[in-house]
């Protein structure tokens, strides 16, 4: 493991206090990048979202879906968790919490916002940084390869209608066309070109030159999204100042939300008999996020001054440091889960 993700956490921490410095410092800078728009869509974040992804994309091989058959039931477990609980149970959190008890200290103008970012967040599981997640948990590589393609292309067809479904349930008007273009930008375009890579590297060179390729690319993803960190809290940052109880306040449904889905499809895995490399990842893929969609859709959909984008903020906030915390529970139980699904 590289020095970047060895000190994720460090780097992500550093990130977020030169973003909100320099937001302070030259706000001109940072407001001229966010009315870089083409579309409704911010120009510099897509760039930076493609750059992030598209060489974590290039691990995944589609023909791996070939092996969802051998690992059916943590495939089964982690498609529940991430499709049929995930996205509902965030909606309903955000009622409990921000449209309910949380209500009277958040300003009511945002409520509606702060629903819509918290659904984007958990409505994409994650399909990039998963691969660290589960590298951390000695998890399965062929079943998290074939988890996360399986993933992606559910997501291709299934983003949209999820997102515009529970965004119209909380009385949220949903701009169709945005929102559309979005999963074409930050998914369709990305997995496409990826592959299409992929193709060509392997055709060139095979197994071998893809390989040099991905460690060659492996630090230009992660300094994109470090570059995307410094961006997005330096256009945020005078809100995280001025409203700390807000951003805690968001932070309370994503956390119960990140854990009981994590804790879901691990006692899944272990009543279904499945082996402690698959229920790790499966729990670590059930659990996160893809906050790079999340938050490029939100500023697309509402602007980066909404509260639907300070709400997948705060998702990039916690995500690292939550995310391990999770890695370590699943490596700490493993005693337990194995005693009795073996």
């Amino acid at each position: 493991m590289g020095v970047f993700e060895r000190y994720l956490t460090l780097w992500v921490a550093l990130c977020i206090i030169a973003g909100i410095l320099l937001g302070q410092a030259v706000p001109a800078l940072f407001r001229l990048i966010g009315e870089a728009t083409l579309a409704e869509v911010n120009l510099p974040v897509a760039l930076l979202v493609w750059l992030m992804i598209v060489p974590m994309l290039l691990k995944i091989d589609l023909g791996a879906l070939g092996q969802v058959r051998a690992h059916w039931r943590g495939i089964a477990a982690t498609v529940a968790v991430n499709w049929l609980v995930k996205p509902f149970s965030m909606a309903l959190l955000g009622w409990l919490f921000i449209g309910g008890l949380f209500r009277a200290y958040l300003p009511a103008e945002q409520i509606d916002s702060y629903m819509a970012g918290l659904i984007l967040l958990a409505a994409a599981p994650c399909t990039a940084m998963v691969f660290v997640w589960s590298n951390l948990v000695d998890g399965e590589p062929h079943f998290t390869l074939s988890q996360v393609a399986l993933n992606d292309l559910i997501m291709v067809v299934a983003f949209a209608p999820v997102v515009g479904l529970l965004l119209g349930l909380s009385s949220i008007t949903v701009p169709w066309n945005t929102l559309l273009l979005s999963v074409v930008l930050y998914i369709v375009v990305p997995v496409a070109m990826a592959q299409l890579w992929r193709r060509a590297v392997l055709r060139q060179g095979g197994p071998a030159a893809l390989e040099r390729r991905l460690r060659m690319l492996a630090p230009l993803s992660l300094a994109a999204l470090l570059l995307t960190l410094v961006l997005l809290f330096g256009l945020q940052g005078d809100q995280i100042m001025r409203q700390p109880l807000v951003i805690a306040l968001l932070a309370v449904p994503i956390l119960i939300q990140v854990y009981a889905n994590a804790g879901l499809a691990y006692w899944l895995n272990r009543r279904l008999g499945v082996a402690w490399c698959v229920a790790g990842p499966s729990a670590l893929i059930g659990a996160s996020n893809f906050f790079e969609l999340a938050v490029a859709t939100a500023i697309a959909l509402f602007g980066f001054q909404s509260g639907a984008a300070l709400a997948t903020v705060v998702g990039v906030l916690i995500e690292v440091p939550v995310m391990l915390s999770v890695v370590q529970i699943v490596r700490r139980t493993r005693p337990w889960y194995e005693r009795r699904a073996g």
